[in-house]
């Protein structure tokens, strides 16, 4: 496993690469730069999107072409929850798909050497079977809760296979099950399920409540993955061997993308117990079914990723907890009502 840059293992990304992280303060840039900056890198490239807007085709290629970065993360993306999907899909779409066209097209102008891409497990048909093999894209229908954000993912993917077809390009795409960390949307309505219920228990013992109300009926089943082992991930597939996954990236009808999770999962009923009991709450869990469940269950097929011989190391639990306490720190930045963000 290829996870030290110092050391004398073959590598993709020397020590002394330039590499771009775009998102670098959301939840998955944030944690590939920990990773990175952990692993001895140093010549980090990251913008804040004041700085340097992705959806801006001529500010992203006037970038690209003064930084000229080796290496590039593709994490910047405007995400949310359920509701947040239900009720924006135009900037969904469009700000996802403007994102990544710039990017992807300026990484393959100025020569970029390898970019993974960030999906999301949302790609996978609603009654795909399970686990969801990677083979299974484009084979059904998708689950109208969050159809614009997979569109806009598949399209990603989709132009990472092109450009490595038409122009030998070494786009790589990751496409990590539900992920939580630090760093991540913990507004009640636009968040996703870890997030928001680790705030709702929060509050509910601070303010002694005997009650919280949890989206949804409790039934459907997720995979959940700490964030720092998706950015472990990130950085041991750009760091294989040349060759050890190039072979695959321009063979017709090969995916490029490679799923990325822990292989277990739970009902969100489960979830929410589990998280009341970190939490310290023993009071009443009421489920709204007249809230959305979405998906039925989602759990990923991890062949692939365990073929070249990648684990995770976080359990749920431990990764709760981590979250739970960094929350607990910085609650007070969270007092009101945050807004859907590209970041």
């Amino acid at each position: 496993m290829i996870s030290d840059v110092s050391g004398a293992t073959e590598r993709s990304m020397p020590a002394d690469a330039t590499i771009y992280v775009a998102g670098h303060r959301g939840l998955v840039g944030s944690a590939i730069l920990r990773h990175l900056q952990g692993q001895g890198y140093r010549n980090l490239v990251t913008r804040t999107h004041a700085e340097l807007d992705l959806t801006r085709q001529a500010a992203v290629e006037a970038f690209f072409e003064r930084e000229r970065p080796a290496y590039v993360f593709l994490a910047a993306a405007r995400v949310g929850g359920i509701l947040a999907n239900s009720t924006q899909p135009a900037e969904f779409l469009y700000d996802n798909l403007a994102i990544q066209t710039n990017v992807l097209q300026a990484a393959w102008k100025s020569k970029v050497q390898r970019l993974l891409f960030l999906g999301s497990s949302c790609i996978y048909p609603r009654n795909a079977p399970q686990p969801l093999k990677e083979e299974y894209l484009l084979t059904g229908e998708l689950e109208p809760s969050n159809e614009p954000y997979a569109v806009a993912k598949i399209a990603g993917l989709k132009m990472c296979e092109a450009y490595n077809r038409q122009y030998g390009t070494q786009f790589i795409a990751v496409m990590p099950t539900n992920l939580y960390g630090p760093n991540d949307n913990f507004d009640l309505e636009t968040s996703h399920v870890i997030p928001a219920l680790i705030r709702k228990f929060h509050e509910a013992v601070s303010k002694g409540a005997d009650e919280v109300v949890v989206w949804g009926t409790g039934a459907p089943r997720r995979e959940f993955l700490y964030v720092d082992d998706l950015a472990d991930a990130c950085g041991f597939l750009m760091n294989l061997p040349s060759g050890t996954i190039d072979r695959d990236f321009r063979q017709p009808n090969q995916p490029v993308f490679i799923n990325v999770g822990t292989g277990k999962d739970m009902t969100i009923g489960e979830l929410a117990e589990t998280i009341a009991a970190i939490s310290g709450f023993r009071g009443r869990i009421r489920f709204d079914p007249s809230k959305p469940d979405g998906t039925p269950r989602k759990i990923l097929d991890l062949s692939r990723l365990r073929a070249l011989d990648w684990r995770p190391k976080v359990p749920l639990t431990e990764g709760i907890r981590k979250v739970r306490d960094w929350y607990a720190g910085e609650s007070h930045r969270f007092t009101g009502k945050e807004t859907d963000r590209v970041s």
